[in-house]
């Protein structure tokens, strides 16, 4: 292969900050190791140098895509290449890690010497993972970044040493291995079938015209699907989820639903940018696992009575509905899929800013049952109406329009490919979506059973500064969703 020659810095942005900030954290550690802080503050103003760095992509038009990392001879073969709804992935992704930061910065008094610099640095290069599969084009950089975005996360989930940690961190493990397998294989079926390293449209049409490429193709696109669906956590993949979250602590799990999942997301885009010209049959697999996802989500969701597990299974449903509208061969269903996760990442990491601060509040395992939420918009309206907010968002009920229109986005693709028992089943499960959040909802406005004895006088700024991030972010898209859709070139 020839040598790669074009190289641009500020488009390579959003991924060289985190890796840099990542080498840097450690070697801070290292030279001075008591100052713990100074890892988070170097974290937070890489995290913001990379999101600077994709605004150069957001909101361009849909042709309008940077690119480097170009072979010679070839301009227009580049192995990375960054478009609003891949800028719009990195930008979730390095806001996602600086929420988790603020959530995490409280533990950092009391952690272990070293544990601080660990996991910054642990954050910092799934993030970097993240950034990457966003705009990968190559089957090598686009395997390496899915397993950096996902190998750190192990090792987060671990860092909280109790059982629940160590199971949870297994069980991610085993179903990283399962999916790196899948995916590895499905880039051999890939290469086998096109005889291109590139995840490119061109590449899989010049293989659909042999009828013997073309199932090798079909087998590709399979286990792609089932290796992304691991990550994604959809069904049937999805078992891990729930054991993660709840072994977790609360910053490594806020993460995980966001970060992660941006992550997850970003990687199944890249090949389905590659397979949309082969036409609806390819997609089937994407259809089935999304009815699925949101199906069995809502009624688990239903039975759950702690609030990280709850909040699992909300991950696995509203996984369904990111997904819901890649099963069509509409034009628009990249950005729709995009800007549906977009508001599920700024819902879910609001709710997460809040559960932080209720545990702040009230204790770490009252905070993790829904009945420490009793009073709460008594007690303490600010973090309650930034709650309700969130998961009238995740329910897609007014004032939390953007889940609305989320919704609404997601399913117009589906209507417009005449999917119509696909859309039945999604409309269902909006209806089911909404008595699994306003279920918790309706905590906030009961009567404590007794007193609520606090274990702080307030909650840490970091982590109030979270939520009235997440608060904001929140109401802003709200009165004028049209910005998330502009982000993402819609």
């Amino acid at each position: 292969m020839s040598a790669v020659v074009s190289v641009d810095l500020l488009t390579l942005a959003p991924v060289l900050a985190p890796a840099a900030a990542a080498a840097a954290v450690l070697v801070a550690d290292a030279a001075v190791p008591r100052l713990r802080r100074t890892h988070l503050v170097i974290a937070v103003v890489a995290l913001a140098l990379g999101a600077a760095g994709t605004f150069g992509g957001l909101g361009a038009a849909a042709g309008d895509v940077r690119r480097t990392l170009c072979l010679p001879g070839h301009p227009d073969v580049c192995l990375y290449t960054a478009g609003p709804a891949a800028s719009a992935l990195q930008l979730a992704a390095l806001l996602g890690a600086v929420v988790t930061v603020l959530l995490a910065w409280p533990g950092e008094r009391d952690a272990p010497r070293g544990r601080t610099a660990v996991t910054v640095s642990l954050v910092l290069a799934a993030t970097t993972g993240a950034t990457a599969v966003a705009a990968a084009r190559d089957l090598g950089s686009w395997l390496v970044a899915v397993e950096l975005a996902t190998l750190p996360t192990i090792g987060l989930v671990a860092l909280r040493g109790v059982r629940a940690a160590i199971s949870g961190a297994v069980a991610l493990l085993t179903t990283s291995l399962v999916s790196f397998a899948m995916l590895a294989l499905a880039a051999a079926c890939w290469y086998t079938a096109t005889a291109s390293p590139l995840l490119a449209p061109d590449a899989a049409l010049a293989a659909n015209t042999d009828p013997a490429r073309r199932a090798i193709l079909v087998l590709a696109v399979v286990l792609f699907v089932a290796g992304i669906g691991f990550k994604l956590s959809l069904v049937p993949f999805h078992a891990w989820t729930p054991e993660a979250y709840d072994g977790g602590s609360l910053p490594v799990t806020a993460f995980l639903a966001g970060a992660s999942k941006v992550a997850a997301l970003a990687a199944l885009l890249v090949v389905v940018r590659a397979i949309t010209p082969l036409g609806a049959p390819v997609l089937t697999a994407v259809a089935v696992v999304a009815a699925l996802s949101m199906t069995l989500g809502n009624v688990m969701a239903l039975r759950q009575d702690t609030v990280l597990r709850l909040l699992a299974w909300s991950t696995v449903s509203q996984a369904g509905w990111v997904v819901l509208p890649l099963a069509t061969v509409s034009a628009g269903a990249v950005e729709a899929s995009t800007a549906y996760l977009l508001a599920y990442v700024v819902a879910t990491l609001t709710v997460f800013a809040v559960v932080a601060a209720v545990a702040q509040l009230r204790g770490l395992s009252a905070a993790r049952t829904l009945t420490a939420y009793r009073g709460l918009l008594r007690d303490r309206p600010g973090l309650a109406v930034a709650l309700g907010l969130g998961l009238l968002s995740l329910a897609g009920l007014p004032p939390g329009v953007l889940g609305l229109v989320a919704k609404v986005v997601a399913l117009r693709p589906v209507v417009g490919g005449q999917l119509w028992l696909l859309a039945l089943v999604a409309a269902a499960n909006a209806v089911l979506g909404v008595a699994v959040y306003l279920r918790w909802l309706r905590v906030l406005f009961e009567r404590p059973e007794g007193a609520v004895v606090p274990t702080a006088r307030r909650a840490h700024p970091a982590v109030l500064l979270a939520v009235g991030l997440g608060a904001l972010a929140l109401v802003v898209t709200s009165v004028a969703p049209q910005l998330l859709l502009h982000l993402v070139g819609g």
